[in-house]
């Protein structure tokens, strides 16, 4: 790595532990329902949405109750999605003409946005008017974020509580984590994108003169404009990603220099960072937060590290054409295919790992030009199940369904009955944790082995060879783990692939919710133990290894033959034609 990588790397690092624990601290305090400056302002607005849903915000609700408002309300999300795009050639701010979505991707693409997924089978200034992306999409990144949050609050009160029938009101969490979280954080961010260049405007496309027009056979050239900045800041806080524009935040109107695209990135990042310190305030143990914190940093940045050297290495072919490899002050060096010159590598490998890390997708350069190692490790920390810091709220339930499983392990290790923050983790805790980590495994699997049997699905694949494979692995492991990037050179906006893309993303969000409230109730039912001399403590630096062990190895069991097919072979093949 070079000096600048380092340094880049050091400061994104210091950002997080600089932001995360007092963001933290703000949303415990927001969950719990401590008085805050924030409720003189929108407290009305609160009030408000409870009376026009008939609510009772001091009636809780049991994890069944719990569990069918939070499937309710998504399913109604998805419709509210899916009946703009279809008619969105009838209603206003369609300034380019753009028409209706054809059914299957608007399927595809309204269950995407309501499952936190935003994965994107078109290109979104030629396919979605001004509406549906500000007020359709855009809606959804607030209310799909504010969902997973409210699941991990839950699961938080079900361990932190002692002989209790209920886990909280979902639609309380629901506009508490929406009204004083997400919105104010992406009004913040909106306008400092908004001022730093990033396109905001209800204009349609306008038609320029290129810079070389005396030699160019086209006199001008169409370039589509919206309302980016308020839609950019959501997605990356809410880690919904996806983007405005096709290119994502490659594109200079979503991204135009180094400081929107250090805005971006650790947007990312930051509330998944700061649910651990809100875990550990609500448990009554702030080290449980930290220890968790410790266990996805020890990961992320090893992580970036490689990635950013694999892409620096270059390839055998760049050196055959006499390509400068070697970063020098002139040059980058490196491999900098798909990756924009006004970012570099450093600053590329750090997006792509923080992005697949959590449960983001947007992209900063095109992953399917990585070398295979480097593309091969934002393949695996999808494939984890995007537990290393992962989406708002869904990254660190899936962590503590893998520390639920690690003190189970323990436990067996010295034949006593397992605990966690003091509650006896028994047969049904295990099971409900095993479909939290087996069910996205087994969609990405067998959704990538079944498209492989269906001709329409492998003409979509137009690279040959593994690296074909690792685009449709990607696919698959990007929807069933509800991230939303992808590699190029798939077209995945066919009928085939996004009814499947579609359905995998619907089991990869709700089979692992339902069971994580369930842990929730069962959890909330149950006495606390005092710990004693057997009792295992989950927040030592040898929990947090054995938690990273159980995690890892996990991941590593499952998919290691997949990755063998796909970027592994690929690496081979390209080292082999030195």
């Amino acid at each position: 790595m070079t000096e600048r990588a380092w340094l880049q790397l050091g400061l994104y690092v210091a950002l997080i532990l600089a932001l995360a624990p007092p963001i933290g601290r703000w949303m415990a305090r927001v969950y719990t329902g401590e008085r805050h400056v924030l409720q003189h302002v929108l407290g009305p607005l609160e009030r408000l949405c409870y009376r026009l849903a008939g609510v009772d915000p001091a009636r809780e609700q049991r994890w069944t109750a719990y569990t069918a408002s939070v499937l309710l309300f998504s399913a109604a999300g998805f419709l509210f999605v899916y009946l703009i795009e279809r008619a969105q050639g009838m209603l206003p701010l369609d300034p380019a003409g753009l028409g209706g979505v054809p059914a299957a991707l608007a399927f595809n693409t309204a269950v995407s946005f309501a499952t936190n997924t935003n994965w994107q089978a078109y290109a979104g200034e030629t396919t979605m008017s001004h509406l549906t992306q500000m007020v359709a999409l855009t809606s959804q990144n607030f209310a799909s974020a504010a969902t997973g949050m409210a699941v991990l609050v839950a699961l938080t009160r079900g361990i932190a509580r002692r002989s209790a029938e209920t886990i909280g009101n979902f639609w309380v969490d629901l506009v508490r984590g929406t009204l004083y979280v997400l919105l104010p954080l992406a009004t913040l961010l909106a306008l400092f994108l908004a001022g730093a260049g990033v396109v905001q405007t209800f204009r349609g496309s306008v038609r320029v003169a290129p810079l070389d027009a005396a030699s160019s056979t086209h006199a001008t050239q169409t370039i589509a404009l919206g309302p980016v900045a308020s839609q950019e800041a959501i997605k990356q806080l809410g880690t919904n990603g996806g983007g405005f524009f096709n290119t994502n935040s490659a594109h200079p109107f979503e991204n135009p220099n180094a400081a929107t695209d250090l805005a971006e990135s650790l947007a990312i990042l930051l509330l998944p960072a700061a649910l651990c310190f809100t875990f550990g305030r609500l448990v009554g143990d702030r080290r449980q937060g930290w220890a968790l914190f410790a266990a996805m940093l020890v990961v992320f940045v090893p992580l970036v590290i490689a990635t950013t050297s694999f892409e620096q290495r270059g390839t055998p072919a760049l050196e055959r054409a006499g390509a400068q490899v070697t970063p020098t002050a002139e040059s980058p060096g490196g491999n900098m295919e798909g990756k924009e010159a006004r970012f570099g590598i450093a600053s590329s490998a750090l997006w792509a790992v923080a992005t697949t890390a959590a449960s983001n997708g947007s992209v900063n350069s095109m992953h399917d030009s990585y070398t295979p190692l480097g593309g091969l490790v934002p393949l695996w920390l999808i494939q984890l199940g995007e537990v290393i810091f992962g989406g708002v709220g869904s990254g660190l339930y899936g962590l503590v369904m893998f520390a639920v499983i690690a003190v189970f392990v323990a436990g067996l290790m010295v034949g006593r009955t397992p605990e966690y923050l003091g509650k006896k983790i028994e047969a049904y805790e295990m099971k409900m944790a095993a479909l939290v980590v087996l069910v996205p495994a087994i969609v990405v699997l067998v959704g990538t082995a079944g498209s492989l049997l269906v001709p329409a699905a492998r003409i979509a694949v137009q690279n040959p060879g593994p690296h074909g494979f690792s685009e449709l692995l990607y696919a698959f492991s990007s929807a069933g783990d509800n991230n939303g990037s992808a590699f190029a050179g798939l077209n995945a906006n066919i009928g085939v692939l996004n009814v499947a893309l579609g359905t995998a993303m619907v089991l990869g969000r709700f089979w692992t919710m339902i069971p994580v409230l369930a842990i929730a109730g069962s959890l909330a039912k149950k006495k606390r133990i005092p710990s004693g001399s057997g009792t295992l403590p989950t927040h030592t630096p040898l929990f947090v290894a054995l938690l990273l062990g159980t995690a890892l190895l996990v991941g590593a069991l499952t998919f290691f033959p997949a990755l063998t097919l796909g970027p592994i072979v690929e690496h081979l093949q390209m080292v082999g034609t030195r």
